[in-house]
Order: C-alpha cells, then sequence, then structure tokens
C-alpha cells in the first residue's frame, strides 16, 4: 500500500482500492463479517440472516442521462443488498451538502429518491444533512446504508463459485460509465448513451426463483466485469473463462471506449448483475432473467475453471486467450 498520500486509483474499485481496503480498513477493524469481502455484511440476528451495507456517492456530473446522484444512491444500495439474495427493506440517507447549492436541484434528487425506493419497494427511514461551506465539497455527496432479510436457504457469496458454473449477464456492459463521462466531457453521439442505473431487487429475486442453487451474484460498479470477476476468481479459488465473441456491448459504448481508448469490461455498470450458476440451472436461470424488463438481453458470457486459479482469461474471437486483469490505475475518478 502507498506509505504516503491517498491516490485517486485508490478510489477506482480496482487493485489499489482492495490494496487500501485490505491493507488498512480489513487489517485494522478485523472481524469475521469484514473478512468476507462482500458487497453486504450477513449477520445472525434472532435465528435469522439479516444483510447489512453502507456505500457513499460522489458522481460527477450529479445529473446524466438516465438518472441522477439520488436515484443512483438508492439503485447502488438496493442492489449490494440484492447481491447476497436479501429482500432489500430500509435504507438511510445521509446528505453533504456544499453551501449555494440551489434548493430546487436538491428537490429533483431527493424526489428521484423518493421515486426509486418505491419502484424497489424500500422505504427511507432516517438520514441526516450537514452544510459546508462553498469551495469545500462538490455540490452534494451522498451516504446510505441498507438492510434487507436473507431468506432461509440462501447462500451466496463471492466464496462460492464453483468449476463448472456458468457466468451469465442480464445485458450490455459499459453504458452507465461511459454515459457519465460522455455527459461530463461534452462528448456527443447520434445517439446519447444512457446508464443502466437500476435496481436489481426484483430481478434477483426471479432469478432465485427459478433456481436456489446460485453461488454467486456480483454487481460489476467500479472496475467492471473485469475486475469484479477477478475479485470472484481469487475470493472462490477458481479460474473464470470469458467468450469474447457472446460480451454484449452496445455500439455506441463501443465506439466511445475506442475513441477514448478504453476497454468497456473495465467501465462502470449500475444495473447489471454477474451471476455464477451451476451449469445443470443455467438455462432456467437465464430464461427467467430474459423475462425481465432488466434482463431482455440476458446471455451466458463465460464460464468457471479448476485451472489457472484466482485469474481471468478471455477467450479471442481467433481462438487465443489473453489475461484480464483486475483494474489498475483510475480510468476516471467520480463515476459513482
Amino acid at each position: 500500500m502507498n506509505s504516503g498520500t491517498i491516490q485517486l486509483d485508490q478510489g477506482s474499485g480496482g487493485r489499489a482500492t482492495h490494496e487500501l481496503v485490505q491493507d488498512l480498513f480489513v487489517n485494522l477493524l478485523e472481524n469475521e463479517y469484514l473478512r468476507e469481502m462482500n458487497d453486504s455484511a450477513l449477520v445472525e440476528v434472532q435465528g435469522g440472516q439479516i444483510a447489512v451495507t453502507t456505500d457513499s456517492y460522489v458522481v460527477d456530473p450529479i445529473f446524466f442521462p438516465g438518472g441522477n446522484i439520488g436515484s443512483l444512491a438508492v439503485h447502488g444500495t438496493v442492489n449490494d443488498l440484492a447481491m447476497c439474495g436479501a429482500k432489500p427493506l430500509y435504507l438511510t440517507a445521509g446528505f453533504i451538502l456544499e453551501e449555494g447549492l440551489p434548493l430546487e436541484l436538491l428537490g429533483q434528487i431527493v424526489a428521484s429518491m423518493a421515486e426509486a425506493a418505491r419502484e424497489a419497494k424500500v422505504l427511507i427511514v432516517a438520514g441526516d444533512t450537514k452544510v459546508v461551506p462553498r469551495g469545500k465539497a462538490d455540490k452534494i455527496f451522498i451516504n446510505t446504508a441498507g438492510i434487507g432479510i436473507v431468506p432461509p436457504g440462501v447462500r451466496i457469496g463471492g466464496h462460492y463459485a464453483q468449476p463448472g458454473d456458468a457466468v451469465l449477464i442480464n445485458g450490455t456492459i459499459g453504458d452507465h460509465g461511459m454515459a457519465v463521462l460522455c455527459k461530463r466531457e461534452g462528448l456527443t453521439f447520434e445517439n446519447e448513451i444512457q446508464s443502466d442505473s437500476a435496481s436489481l431487487n426484483d430481478l434477483v429475486a426471479k432469478m432465485l426463483d427459478a433456481s436456489p442453487h446460485i453461488h454467486v451474484l456480483r454487481d460489476p460498479t467500479r472496475g467492471g466485469v473485469a475486475t469484479t470477476l477477478n475479485e470472484i476468481a481469487q475470493q472462490s479459488g477458481v479460474g473464470i473463462r470469458l467468450f469474447d465473441e457472446s460480451l454484449p456491448i452496445r455500439e455506441d459504448v463501443a465506439g466511445a471506449c475506442e475513441l477514448l481508448g478504453l476497454d468497456p469490461l473495465y467501465v462502470a455498470n449500475e444495473g447489471k448483475v454477474l451471476a455464477c450458476v451451476p451449469a445443470d440451472s443455467a438455462a432456467l436461470v437465464l430464461e427467467a432473467m430474459q423475462s425481465h424488463p432488466l434482463g431482455k438481453r440476458a446471455c451466458q458470457i463465460g464460464g468457471v475453471v479448476a485451472t489457472d486459479t484466482g485469474r481471468v482469461f478471455l477467450r479471442t474471437r481467433i481462438g487465443g486467450h489473453r489475461l484480464v486483469d483486475m483494474l489498475r490505475g483510475e480510468q476516471f475518478p467520480r463515476i459513482c
């Protein structure tokens, strides 16, 4: 870990972030729940399990095609709970506001949070507000926490991927990151790229109805699909093979990435779920995903293998293989 000062790449969700979290936070705050390194902690309460998560949102710009910082905060928190199979119930929201923020903008953001919460069937039950002097923040930052209930028998986490599992995703990758970046940089295309920001709890519930034996669910946010799959491979001690021809990428997102020299595999998503599913359940789960509005373009993008543990490889269209490492450096900050 860098022993000097915090650097931007330590917030990227990639290798530097993992080193910071592991070497500092997990080591100093050490407990059995943190060691799991999942999107939510599963804790026992009166004989049952609840999921607990927290997140912070600093996206720039605060309004982007397909959403804003308020709806994003609800979607992201709900999704972290859903990724362990929990039914999200309650959220909290803390606001850090910069002096001079127009009340009209704040009202729009809170209204978007309320709408997103209604759609996800969760309640925002507590909150906090702080105001800092002009120039000491950037408009608005939001911190959230979430609580959900894990149904009996559901056992999902980054440690449970097994050789033979199919790797599924519910749709196109890189949409959120490119929507935010293009808006920030003033880049325009024939069709405006829209963020995929959405709550995935209803989709996940349908997937679990199709098969309660799903091993892993993860939302590939910061660091993208590549970094998330590396996390799973390392946590589970398996290898993962991706199929280049199967990766669902919108033409406009692919074009924007090519123009900017970015790899879509490392671009953030806010409405996508990666699932590691036993081979004998994969078809049922995929059918359930495709029947949901947020999973119409669901597909299998790879598989879990017993070799090359802790690593992810991409099988290219010409039959070769290349290593897909965890994100190094910072592609662009403040994406969520």
